[in-house]
């Protein structure tokens, strides 16, 4: 990460080379003071053609079951395309990779869970015909069942052509190495595929503090670093090479603990053939979303942890915005360079069909 304080690209002629009198003139309201620049929303966006990696769905069938459940939200119901669309374009994305968030179809029975995913995919999959380039598709796959998972992840990738598949963190108390998704993994890693993975709550830990404070304040970050060290140290990590994993939130709670990680096959000697290339090896090789971690206190521990080109710009909509995301990303003083790897460069490089 560059030491300099990045300048935000102004697409009209009058942009100043001199970066402290742009940056001044920026937080007082540039688009006042010089007559026919962009306006707020440009000049806080600056790039135009951003890739949001973390960027949620709601298929109106797919709220129908989800209402049936009571599962949900308000913020969920009001869910619309449209809506979607306005983000997007107030944060310069030019393109966003939908995925479902929890629960998925967890939720549900398996005969339910496989009809309910099917007619998610193929909504999205027609929601990117009918909006060409601006939406790709992480695709739900029911975990109940090894067989219907791998039937929907085939239908998914070879048919439907999605960019990739998205699973939860955990499903029950199994986290994603746990050996009765090996096929799935494997199945991945044969297709040099990519896996975005979005936490939810484990059984275990449910409701286990005041009920004011839901899971996503504590769980979500805590059950994507149990998922991250279940792939490392069930061996999985160094089964798929070829597996490209996207881990949200900037790795949750994962870069903290780093130091424990890489002493655990020290201190416990029959761990080390599970990671035969070194723990940081597999953690520096995984990529890294910043959802709800466009903030100091995530982003400092996490460049430390991997280069800026595994990190990609993830906005968590419709529960934070892409503006809320990009001035975080602004503020901590990334340069112009890491600002643009991150908007879209590094999610290029993983997904290239949108690379023109």
């Amino acid at each position: 990460m560059s030491e300099t304080n990045p300048v935000l690209h102004s697409a009209c002629d009058c942009a100043t080379p001199r970066r402290g009198f742009l940056t001044g003139l920026l937080a007082a309201g540039a688009a006042s003071v010089l007559p026919g620049c962009a306006g707020p929303n440009q000049s806080l966006t600056g790039l135009r053609n951003r890739i949001d990696t973390h960027h949620h769905m709601f298929s109106p069938a797919y709220v129908a079951e989800l209402t049936k459940a009571k599962l949900a939200a308000p913020i969920v119901q009001k869910w619309s395309v449209a809506k979607t669309l306005d983000d997007m374009d107030k944060a310069g994305v030019a393109t966003s990779i939908l995925s479902a968030t929890t629960p998925q179809v967890s939720f549900t029975d398996a005969a339910s869970a496989r009809r309910i995913a099917r007619e998610s995919n193929e909504w999205v999959a027609k929601l990117s015909k009918d909006h060409p380039g601006r939406f790709g598709s992480f695709a739900m796959i029911p975990m109940q069942d090894t067989d219907s998972a791998l039937n929907e992840l085939s239908y998914a990738l070879d048919v439907l052509k999605a960019d990739g598949i998205g699973l939860l963190t955990s499903y029950g108390d199994k986290w994603l190495g746990h050996p009765s998704f090996a096929p799935i993994m494997d199945e991945l890693n044969r297709r040099k595929a990519v896996l975005y993975t979005h936490p939810t709550a484990a059984n275990c830990c449910r409701n286990i503090l005041t009920p004011q404070i839901p899971p996503t304040v504590v769980e979500f970050g805590t059950d994507t670093t149990r998922t991250i060290v279940d792939i490392v140290f069930s061996g999985t990590a160094a089964r798929c090479p070829d597996l490209q994993f996207i881990f949200s939130h900037a790795g949750g709670t994962l870069p903290f603990l780093t130091e424990r990680l890489v002493r655990a096959p020290i201190i416990d000697p029959k761990l080390a053939p599970r990671v035969p290339r070194g723990v940081l090896h597999e953690l520096k090789r995984f990529y890294y979303d910043t959802a709800w971690a466009m903030h100091p206190m995530a982003l400092a521990s996490l460049t430390r942890l991997v280069d800026v080109n595994k990190i990609l710009f993830g906005s968590d909509y419709p529960y934070r915005t892409g503006e809320d995301t990009i001035k975080g990303l602004i503020d901590y003083g990334f340069s112009d360079a890491d600002l643009k790897a991150i908007g879209r460069d590094n999610a290029v490089r993983l997904l290239p069909r949108y690379a023109s």
